[in-house]
Formats: structure tokens, C-alpha cells, sequence
């Protein structure tokens, strides 16, 4: 067993989350990636981008990797076919998880014939810099516990692990396990940021807490066209979803976009505009509870901060930390970088997209007192601001951006057409001039919408102001920016979100979210086998655990970015909850004209 696991394509990565963290584990049984206690705190396992620290649950004999998650959970499940039978390592965080402490579930099961696997411990603080101190074994509960920088740590279902390494960089606690046929052995480590309990944990208990908790967490889905992808893509988004109801980005930071082209980036954060995707997208199909959680933390950031809203914030909603390097090796073809200057930008489409949410909530009458203020909040804010330049749409620079615009008229628009704003008359005219003077600034000799007043190029994202409503899907506008998405951006049903400044297709991966608004927007142009192509072809770009990135390089077939990706995930929702009930409107409506 190698002592520190060499990275893997990031399409065989499985992920397993509680809500308040998350981890990424590889084919060979190594966790690559955890940070603790929180999202945005330091790397315990770090090792996906050379900060040290891992976790490997592995076959010693050589294997077939495959793996599988439970039905309606984020319980995962790998699988070892070996030379001479088949093992199972059942995965999952206890969930859902406690904020100060976090509790791994690993069961390993010989399925056919013996099982003999190596184990591993090796958690670091800070990115690899601190180390295990202070190991120790208790001989009353035969657990292991150990320092690893500021927090405690506790391991029990390996009594006979030993120490391994002269010195503290290369410490380790390995095993080795030997199952008969039928036998299974549980594992469970915890790491907290306070005093661990007295007792470890019984694992078979802590098991059943969390099927069930998951059992719980997972609604009934209406007619899907992916059923099985919708309702794990739901899982997804929960446990990407802290206690305060903020949705992380992706668990993950620095995995390149684009090798060697600087597109590293944090997304372990919650944004404003993500959070909005994933609300809207789950209403789509009912009043679930990922629609107030995201109703709960835009409705307390509003009011918090009102025209001083942030794109983005912790999962404790604070402020985004400043970027800052680590000086590690990176994953292949990127580097580290922590932290997001997304902190310093004001991002105008924001308060539209809040306004979206809150229209779709009320759909399904999950309005409060506090949204119905930040829905006031967030009208004042575009009042104030609409005429500034601001960052746009995923961290652009400064400019009057097309889509920041006509988000805030389609914003304004819904909450007008539900009654839920002051004066619905008002913001139904100032939605017209905004929609009206954007068009005199922004629109292309060709009749699309372009990114801005300087900018002639086509963007995918300006789909999105037909889909949401700021004008109708068939305004000659809407019609030909879809048409030339079709045409300029799109490749095998792949969609690029803009061409790329050195050539479509060479510098730059297809952009996965916007294959789902294609997806959206073909069936809102009436082109139904359109919107199937596209959103059969963006489902197949995710990895073998069913995972989404921001990105797909379609040559390749390799995801590129953070992974997984919430608003991929919401949108891939979203287009199958939509497509699915317009093919059974579409029935229903043949049917009744067959019968007359």
C-alpha cells in the first residue's frame, strides 16, 4: 500500500457528506479530501492536492474497482472484485452531523469467499503541516486516540493496529483485517474540535441513525425523466446543506478547471446566487425541505446586509476569508489556493435571483415573515444599484452585464405576478425599463441579447432571462439568443458557456450547468426531443459515482473543476422535474384531443 495516495482522475471519486463536511474517496479505498470541523476549515485529509493526510480501507490482493450508492442516501458503497472473491466498504459520515465533531463510517464486509485488507491512518491538521501527536491506545475500549493539532481524535475497531514511521511526518496507524466469508468488521473514527464523549461510539447504532436520518431527509419525487439521478442529485445538494441551511459551492477547492491556466479556485463556500439554483430547481417538483433552507439563509443574509449583500459566505454564514496560497504541490495541473476574492466583489444579479427564490417558495406558500421583509430588502437593492457596474454572473469583472440586469427584471417580475411584493404595478413597470433599456444597450445587430453594451459575444447564462420570466420564451430576443447557443456554443449537445478568447473547443470544457439550461430552454421553444438530447448528453458527463464537476471536457470525457457541483446537481433537478411533467402535459393534452 502506497503511504500516500498519488492522485486519480477525479471521475472515480466518490463523495459521502453530513451536512456540515464532506469527503472524497478514490477506487483503491482512500479518503483524499475532508476538511474539519467545518467546510472551510483546513484539510485533514489533504492528500488530492499535496497537503498529506488520507484514510485507505484497501484489498491487499489485486482488484476491479466499482462501487454504488444506497438508494435515496449518501451512503456509499465500494466494491472489490479480487482474485478470489468480492469485498464491500460500506461509507458514510454519521449523519446528519454535529458542527464540533465528525464521526466516519466504515464497515467492511467479505460478500464471497475471505476478505484480507491493509488499513491505514494518517489525518494531518493545516494542510499536512501537524501531525499526529500523543497516540495512544486505551486498553479498557481497545480504541486508539490521538492530538492532531487542535483537534481529538478517536478510532476504534482496530485493536491491533500498530504505529508505524520514525517521525511524526510519517506517522501512521496501520492494520491489517482478515474476514471469512459472511463476516463484517466496522470502523469509525471521530474527529472533533472539543472533548470527545467519554465512550466511543457503537457503530451498529450510529449505522442505523443515519439510514434513517437519510430515509428522512429524502422527499417523495413527482414524474422525473431520471428518476434515480434526480433523487441522488437531491442527496447531493442535502449533504452539501449546513444546519444554518447554507448550500457549499462543492466540497472541495483548487481541482483546475483548465490545466496550467490559473483556473483554480475555493468553492468549499455557500453562494448567494448557487443557493437561489438549487431553491428554484427543488420547488420545481414540491415544497421540499432544500426550498427553506434556502428561503431560511438568503431571507437571514438580506436582511443582515441588504445592499451590501456578499456573493458568498461560509457555511456559518460569515465572510469569505481573504485567497491565500499554501505552498503545496497541488493537484496535477492546478495549485493550492484557499479562499475566494469573490469576498471583495458586488454581484448585482444576486438580489434578482433571491427575488426568483422567494417567488417560487411562495408557489408552495413557504414564505415567512423574515423572507417577506428580505423580499422588500432586496427590491431597495436593485432600486439603488441597478445602474452600477457590477462583477456579473461567476466572478467576472466589472460591467454593465447583460444577465445581471435582466435577472433583477425577471425578479421583479415574479414577485409581482405572486402578490408577494409592495406595489406589484411598480415593479412591474420598473421591471419593463430595465428589460427596456437594457435591449437599447445590449442587444446584437442580430436580435440576441450579448454579454454586455462592449461585449458582442454570445453567453449561454443569458438563456436563463426567458427561463425565468424577465421577458417571454417567445420574444424574438429569447428565440435568437437560444438560436445561437445552438449554433455558436453548442458541440455534440454540449454546451460552452462563451467561446473561449483562444478557440471553442481548445481552451476551455464544456460547461455542464448550461447544458441544463439548454435542456430548459429547447423545451421551452417547443423542441422536446431537442431538450431530451441535451439533457441525456450533460447527464452522461459525470463521473462513475454519478458525480457532477463544474466542467466536462468533452475530448477527453474528464471532469474538470470542484466536484461535486451543487448548481449542476439543481439544474440537472430541475431539468428532469420539468421535462417530465411537460411530456405528461403533452399526453394528457394528445389524449383528450384523441377522445373528443
Amino acid at each position: 500500500m502506497a503511504t500516500v495516495p498519488e492522485p486519480w482522475t477525479l471521475r472515480d471519486y466518490a463523495f459521502i457528506a453530513d451536512g456540515e463536511r464532506g469527503a472524497l474517496i478514490g477506487p483503491r479505498g482512500e479518503y483524499v479530501w475532508m476538511c474539519a470541523p467545518r467546510w472551510d476549515s483546513d484539510a485533514v485529509f489533504g492528500s488530492l492536492i499535496g497537503g498529506g493526510g488520507s484514510y485507505t480501507v484497501a484489498p491487499i490482493e489485486p482488484f476491479v474497482w466499482g462501487g454504488y450508492y444506497e438508494s435515496g442516501s449518501l451512503i456509499w458503497r465500494s466494491r472489490w472484485v479480487t482474485v478470489s472473491g468480492i469485498i464491500e466498504c460500506r461509507e458514510a459520515l454519521a449523519f446528519p452531523g454535529r458542527a464540533d465533531t465528525v464521526v466516519i463510517l466504515r464497515r467492511i464486509e467479505a460478500i464471497r469467499g475471505d476478505a484480507r485488507l491493509r488499513i491505514r491512518l494518517q489525518p494531518t491538521a493545516e494542510f499536512g503541516r501537524r501531525h499526529m501527536r500523543s497516540i495512544r491506545r486505551d486498553e479498557a475500549t481497545a480504541c486508539w486516540s490521538a492530538n492532531v493539532g487542535s483537534l481529538r481524535m478517536r478510532w476504534s475497531g482496530a485493536p491491533d493496529a500498530h504505529v508505524v514511521g520514525d517521525n511524526a511526518a510519517e506517522r501512521s496507524l496501520e492494520a491489517t483485517v482478515v474476514l471469512s466469508e459472511g463476516e463484517s468488521s466496522d470502523l469509525v473514527l471521530e474527529l472533533a474540535d472539543c472533548e470527545l464523549p467519554g465512550r466511543p461510539v457503537v457503530a451498529p447504532q450510529v449505522w442505523a441513525d443515519t439510514e434513517k436520518s437519510w430515509s428522512a431527509a429524502i422527499p417523495s419525487l413527482g414524474p422525473t425523466a431520471a428518476p434515480r439521478d434526480a433523487a441522488h442529485s437531491y442527496a447531493v445538494m442535502r449533504g452539501l446543506t449546513t444546519s444554518s441551511g447554507a448550500m457549499v459551492a462543492a466540497a472541495t477547492m483548487s481541482l483546475p478547471e483548465r490545466a496550467d491556466e490559473g483556473a483554480n479556485y475555493d468553492y468549499r463556500y455557500a453562494w448567494i446566487r448557487d443557493q437561489c439554483y438549487a431553491g428554484i430547481a427543488v420547488a420545481a417538483d414540491g415544497p421540499h425541505e432544500l426550498v427553506g433552507t434556502a428561503v431560511h439563509f438568503v431571507s437571514e443574509r438580506l436582511l443582515a446586509d441588504g445592499p451590501k449583500l456578499r456573493p458568498a459566505y461560509t457555511g456559518a454564514a460569515e465572510p469569505v476569508p481573504d485567497q491565500r496560497r499554501l505552498e503545496l504541490p497541488g493537484y496535477p495541473g492546478g495549485y493550492d489556493l484557499a479562499g475566494n476574492h469573490v469576498r471583495d466583489q458586488f454581484q448585482l444579479d444576486i438580489f434578482g435571483e433571491s427575488l426568483l427564490l422567494f417567488a417560487a417558495a411562495a408557489r408552495h406558500d413557504m414564505l415567512t415573515s423574515d423572507s417577506r421583509r428580505a423580499i422588500d430588502a432586496a427590491v431597495d437593492a436593485i432600486v439603488a444599484n441597478i445602474d452600477r457596474p457590477d462583477a456579473g454572473i461567476w466572478e467576472l469583472d466589472e460591467r454593465h452585464w447583460t444577465h445581471s440586469r435582466l435577472s433583477c427584471a425577471a425578479g421583479l417580475r415574479a414577485v409581482a405576478a405572486a402578490g408577494i411584493g409592495r406595489d406589484a404595478g411598480r415593479l412591474s413597470t420598473l421591471a419593463d425599463h430595465i428589460v427596456a433599456d437594457t435591449s437599447s444597450r445590449c442587444l446584437h445587430p442580430t436580435g440576441r441579447w450579448q454579454r454586455a453594451a462592449d461585449d458582442e459575444r454570445v453567453d449561454a447564462a443569458l438563456l436563463l432571462p426567458a427561463l425565468r420570466g424577465a421577458l417571454p420564451g417567445r420574444d424574438p430576443r429569447s428565440v435568437a439568443t437560444y438560436r445561437a447557443v445552438e449554433r455558436d456554443l453548442s458541440r455534440d449537445h454540449y454546451v460552452y458557456r462563451y467561446p473561449p478568447r483562444r478557440g471553442l473547443g481548445t481552451s476551455d470544457s464544456a460547461f455542464l450547468l448550461c447544458g441544463f439550461l439548454m435542456a430548459l430552454a429547447a423545451n421551452q421553444q417547443g423542441q422536446p426531443i431537442e431538450a431530451y438530447r441535451y439533457f441525456e448528453r450533460n447527464r452522461s458527463g459525470c463521473g462513475t459515482p454519478g458525480l457532477f464537476s463544474e466542467e466536462y471536457d468533452i475530448r477527453q470525457r474528464q471532469l474538470r473543476g470542484n466536484i461535486p457541483q451543487a448548481f449542476v446537481h439543481a439544474l440537472m433537478f430541475e431539468a428532469s422535474s420539468t421535462l417530465a411533467r411537460t411530456t405528461a402535459e403533452a399526453t394528457e393534452r394528445n389524449e383528450s384531443w384523441q377522445d373528443r
